[in-house]
């Protein structure tokens, strides 16, 4: 079996080649399906892990992780890949994991959007948002500056070019880093900073950025109020119409047993939840509480802090985004989803005291300082480039250099990689053994005079969960409730024809007796007037006047399925 590493970035085919040598390797617990193809044709690849001996993956309930979605996000990938790798390897070593692959199923999409990180991995990378589609106009933008590398090193660093007019100028504290021209700055060399790369049809005085013919973003393009290009840029002709966002939609409606979901991006070192729309006072509180429980050992366990989206994470203060994948799950599913925004440079570098999407508009400069430190002592010196003379055929003398993003920002440097994603698949595996969990609490027969005898079954969710999963869930009844069904051995369980069988004296066939609570409503307060009832168990009855072996099946769709046969004699 080849070995997986997780100092590289894996190309599509690799990825392939690893995903069937794991279902060889592990064929009790591992299965690769194909749920779709991507733009090009590529294969997208889901895994489901689960101990096929302790029951069927569609018997438990489930936990779904999706990477790279957006193209250059290859570390998202490897964070799906550590998981799938530890679920594997330490089944029956670590008790935690053999507990959760022998009762839960994990459902693992390594790569969602292939064909964008394709390019993504060549060298020099290309970078687009997500699918490599055209869209929304299919011609190339005849202006503009269209990165590239320039002289050929590999890399797509900075241009700055000196002009009197420049918004730049050198940092006082260290000669190699650019600070913001103040108000009333008028003296001194200015500069004005470009990517580095060409211009088509230059004119020789006018600059702007060349349009990228390859506008999806795949996170837009969820069905959860979704909204058309003019409203949202990037959103798509309309909800999951790119293949691999239907494939990955079909794909968890086509599994209900799903309890919670994490999508794999990068980066700022955060868990984000819903909402992203609007205020946290609209969700359900009793959700609200739970998103913040799971949330804090999300921080705990990963040192990344969990955060709204809406009140924390936002690109513009008057603007949300919407058709997002964490919103829909939530929203239409009513399960717990995140999105997980991997590595963070900045505290790396010891800088704490930041707010993510607003830093970028605004920070002081020994935050600057404190991250060429850490390029410098952590990095050696590959995070940021000495700036230095370069001809260019359409601007003649330029300088290159500045800030590497797509080395340092975009991912974490190799060497750090496996650090950073690997506490992400603990985390997600601790949230799959909060999913509830329906199992057999008791059977009893007893004789009810006149030959008959009555049967009683009785389940309980000893998950954390609620069998529901969430108050958004049960309110929209989204789920059905708990299901038992019995039927005498060797008989269909879909009898034909209008009346009951003549073995059952009382009692439906089929009883749903609706949802079971979990533990997670349970407060702090023991003073003596909670009570925990039996809320988290159902009891079902029948009288039968046969004599006989029957099979009984207990069911929800997200706390799986338990079945015994009982003996009326």
């Amino acid at each position: 079996m080849p070995e997986i590493r997780f100092d590289r970035y894996y190309n599509h085919a690799e990825i392939g080649e690893l995903l069937k040598a794991y279902e060889s390797e592990y064929p009790n617990l591992v299965t690769v399906t194909k749920i779709g193809s991507s733009y090009e044709g590529r294969d997208i690849w889901l895994v489901s892990v689960t101990a096929k001996d302790k029951g069927d993956h569609a018997d438990k309930p489930a936990f779904w992780c999706d990477a790279n979605i957006h193209a250059s996000e290859l570390s998202a990938s490897t964070a799906v890949l550590h998981m799938l790798n530890k679920l594997c390897t330490q089944y029956g070593k670590d008790k935690q994991i053999t507990l959760a692959v022998d009762t839960r199923t994990f459902y693992l999409v390594p790569r969602l959007c292939p064909d964008g990180a394709e390019w993504a991995l060549e060298t020099p990378p290309r970078i687009v948002r997500s699918s490599i589609r055209p869209y929304p106009f299919d011609e190339e933008d005849p202006y503009g500056l269209e990165r590239q590398d320039m002289d050929g090193d590999g890399r797509i660093l900075n241009m700055r070019i000196e002009d009197p007019n420049g918004a730049w100028k050198v940092c006082d504290q260290d000669e190699r880093l650019l600070v913001r021209r103040e108000p009333g700055d008028y003296e001194g060399k200015f500069y004005r900073v470009l990517p580095e790369g060409t211009f088509h049809n230059f004119d020789g005085l006018t600059m702007r950025a060349r349009k990228t013919k390859e506008g999806l973003d795949m996170n837009r393009h969820f069905p959860s109020s979704w909204r058309p290009e003019h409203e949202q840029h990037g959103a798509g002709d309309y909800p999951a119409r790119e293949p691999e966002i239907r494939a990955a939609v079909q794909a968890i409606v086509d599994r209900p047993n799903i309890c919670g979901a994490i999508c794999f991006h990068t980066f700022s070192g955060v868990h984000l939840r819903p909402p992203s729309r609007y205020a946290d006072d609209e969700l359900p509180a009793e959700d609200l509480w739970t998103y913040q429980a799971l949330g804090d050992k999300g921080k705990e366990m990963t040192g990344y802090p969990a955060i709204s989206n809406f009140h924390e994470f936002k690109y513009h203060p008057k603007e949300v985004i919407t058709g997002v994948f964490d919103d829909w799950m939530y929203e239409h599913l009513g399960v717990y989803a995140w999105t997980t925004e991997i590595w963070s440079p900045q505290r790396q570098a010891g800088i704490t005291d930041y707010k993510y999407i607003d830093w970028f508009r605004e920070h002081p400069v020994e935050h600057d300082l404190m991250l060429l430190k850490w390029s410098d002592e952590k990095l050696d010196g590959k995070g940021h480039i000495d700036w230095y003379e370069f001809d260019h055929p359409q601007l003649g003398k330029v300088e290159l250099g500045g800030w590497d993003a797509l080395y340092a920002f975009r991912n974490p440097p190799l060497n750090f990689l496996e650090n950073e994603v690997a506490p992400l698949g603990d985390w997600a595996i601790w949230q799959a053994l909060c999913s509830p969990k329906l199992e057999l609490h008791s059977t009893h027969v007893e004789a009810a005079g006149a030959g008959a005898w009555r049967i009683r079954v009785a389940v309980q969710n000893t998950g954390w969960l609620p069998t529901c999963v969430s108050k958004r869930a049960e309110e929209k009844k989204i789920v059905r409730g708990v299901v038992g069904e019995i039927t005498l051995a060797g008989e269909s369980r879909d009898p034909k024809g209008a009346s009951s069988p003549d073995w059952l004296v009382s009692g439906e066939l089929r009883q749903d007796k609706g949802q079971l609570v979990g533990r997670n409503h349970v407060t702090a307060g023991g003073f003596g007037w909670q009570v925990n009832g039996t809320d988290d168990m159902a009891v079902f009855e029948w009288v039968v006047a046969s004599a006989g072996t029957y099979d009984v099946e207990l069911k929800h769709q997200r706390a799986g399925t338990v079945r015994v046969s009982v003996q009326a004699s």
